[in-house]
């Protein structure tokens, strides 16, 4: 069976971009091998101790292509109000031209390849193809483990055009000529310059994101930042929870869970850490999937004590980016062990010492297959997806935020979202340490206009009897010495119990100027070296710090001019109230 629209798009990119060959992906084990076996030959793919990490690879990226480049990367809708203020904005036309100047000839003596790739479960409704054009091949393999590529994507799409096409080269990995462009009317994304995840698996935060942000705005669903997780309880209560965190803010180590031993009766299942779409179910439902097969994680920190399930996941199959070597051949990165091995080559490949910086980067990754994971749910491939009953809000306050707080209502709740600040991170090019306002940690993934879309997120609420209740979490809370005061990792459980409890009707909660916050005793810290004190700092709400907050939050709504929802204005107006009072 053939598709005219696909052919017609390779046909039109390889009179472009002039490949010496065409490779039609099919997504199957001897391809792969066949690959794998190119990049070893060429460099791009170092072979790891294969005794202890069996067909898992490095590979090192340009020195200075190593994170997203959001100040190059663009969305050209046809008018830049639809745009908005947190994204840039380029003419369309104009903007495309540009680009193909970058693309013309671009893959002369280079191979390229066509990656179908489907986002979501087969048969889901909710589903879609991608189609993506590269001349890379480490992209080809990530592709591989990230999305479910190849044939089963063409047989999903049959004859039909409903695709969102990308095309990607590396170009000649110059920042000067790095471009990343969305075209939300054309569901086109053009990207050039870059071989990082970010900025060259189109299929990440581009399409599943970008793109799909604006698709789900006319469709009437939700395209997400957010982790998707199963609490089920000893007597066997499943929950199904989401949640959106900034970089860095436990979003990977929280949707990979295992539970600690006081929990040991206590199940986590893991359905996603990054991506999640929700639709309205007929049941009045809040339900999502997640249109990924794989984690795109950050390595640094990642360990037995922080994540083990990603640990395990990483046994086999895996692909590591800008981490270091051991003397053996086994990958490592700062966090994994608590002192580093002797003899540790560096992500630039160079035999490191302590006072040459961190031997991996900070934003070194790996990519291994969700299926690999221990934790992973039955659920994961149920085209109707799982009912979501809580979302949470979340990022890295060292003073402000309470450890846990409930919105009062959706609208509330959007409120929480719409206002989230986090510490910046190494994943994004500039400074690190900054309090960056993030709102749905989706400040640099939205494809439009950001004030339509909290109004959207208002609409899919107020369009449901009973929305998820909100819910906002904060693991970083420090005490007067700088020390986390909450331990964190799988004792993250007993929050998460508090929240069940509460979608339940059950759990005890105070009501605070900001939200509902668990009573002292309603939040299980039997175990922890925790003192009531400590609690009490944990949940503490400083109305005049909170106050301070406020002006921030007025300033960055203001940014964002007329299109802001006047009912958010009103829960700022009644926030300041209620602190005041």
């Amino acid at each position: 069976m053939k598709n005219l629209s696909i052919e017609k798009f390779v046909s039109d990119v390889a009179e472009l971009t002039k490949p010496d060959d065409i490779i039609w992906c099919d997504g199957s084990e001897k391809e792969n091998e066949t690959l794998i076996s190119k990049m070893l030959k060429e460099g791009i793919f170092i072979e790891l101790n294969q005794e202890k990490n069996p067909k898992s690879y490095l590979h090192r990226s340009d020195p200075n292509d190593v994170a997203r480049t959001e100040h190059l990367t663009f969305i050209c809708s046809k008018k830049e109000e639809d745009t908005g203020p947190t994204n840039n904005w380029s003419q369309p036309d104009q903007f495309k031209v540009k680009l193909n100047g970058l693309f013309d000839s671009a893959m002369e003596g280079r191979t390229m390849y066509i990656v179908p790739y489907l986002m979501g479960p087969e048969g889901s409704p909710y589903s879609q193809v991608g189609v993506q054009i590269t001349d890379s091949p480490y992209v080809v393999a990530n592709l591989r483990i990230m999305t479910r590529m190849g044939k089963r994507a063409l047989d999903y799409l049959g004859e039909s055009d409903n695709f969102v096409k990308g095309i990607h080269s590396t170009g000649d990995l110059s920042p000067d000529r790095r471009y990343i462009g969305h075209f939300p009317e054309e569901r086109l994304i053009m990207s050039i310059g870059s071989g990082y995840g970010g900025n060259a698996l189109l299929s990440k935060k581009c399409h599943s994101l970008r793109i799909a942000s604006v698709i789900a705005r006319e469709k009437n669903w939700l395209a997400e930042h957010m982790l998707i997780l199963g609490i089920e309880s000893p007597d066997g209560e499943l929950t199904y929870i989401s949640g959106a965190f900034p970089s860095a803010s436990g979003k990977t180590n929280l949707a990979l869970m295992k539970p600690p031993e006081g929990y040991k009766d206590w199940k986590a299942w893991t359905l996603g850490d990054d991506i999640a779409w929700f639709h309205i179910g007929k049941d009045d439902r809040l339900w999502a999937i997640n249109p990924e097969a794989g984690f795109f994680g950050v390595a640094p920190g990642t360990n037995m004590k922080s994540n083990p399930n990603a640990i395990a996941s990483l046994k086999k199959n895996a692909i590591f980016t800008n981490v270091a070597v051991t003397a053996d051949g086994n990958p490592w990165w700062e966090g994994l062990t608590v002192d580093p091995p002797n003899n540790l080559t560096d992500w630039h490949g160079k035999l490191w010492k302590q006072d040459n910086g961190k031997a991996a980067h900070p934003n070194s990754r790996f990519t291994t297959a969700i299926y690999q994971t221990p934790s992973v749910s039955p659920k994961l491939d149920d085209p109707q997806g799982v009912p979501v009953s809580a979302m949470l809000f979340g990022g890295r306050r060292a003073k402000l935020t309470p450890l846990v707080y409930e919105s009062f209502n959706w609208v509330h709740g959007v409120f929480i979202g719409a206002t989230m600040g986090a510490e910046t991170t190494a994943a994004a090019v500039g400074k690190v340490g900054v309090i960056r306002r993030d709102p749905m940690a989706m400040r640099p993934f939205c494809g439009y206009h950001m004030a339509d879309y909290f109004s959207h997120w208002i609409k899919i609420g107020s369009s449901m009897v009973n929305p998820p209740r909100i819910f906002h979490v904060n693991w970083f809370r420090l005490d007067e010495n700088g020390k986390f005061i909450w331990p964190g990792f799988g004792d993250n459980i007993r929050v998460l119990k508090w929240i069940v409890d509460r979608v339940k009707g059950r759990g005890k909660a105070i009501k605070t100027p900001i939200g509902y916050i668990p009573t002292p005793d309603a939040l299980d810290i039997n175990g922890l070296n925790i003192s009531s004190s400590e609690l009490a700092e944990l949940l503490r709400v400083d109305n005049n710090a909170w106050l301070e907050e406020m002006k921030e939050i007025r300033t960055f709504f203001t940014s964002l001019g007329k299109k802001l929802p006047n009912d958010l204005l009103k829960e700022l107006t009644n926030l300041e109230t209620r602190l005041k009072a």
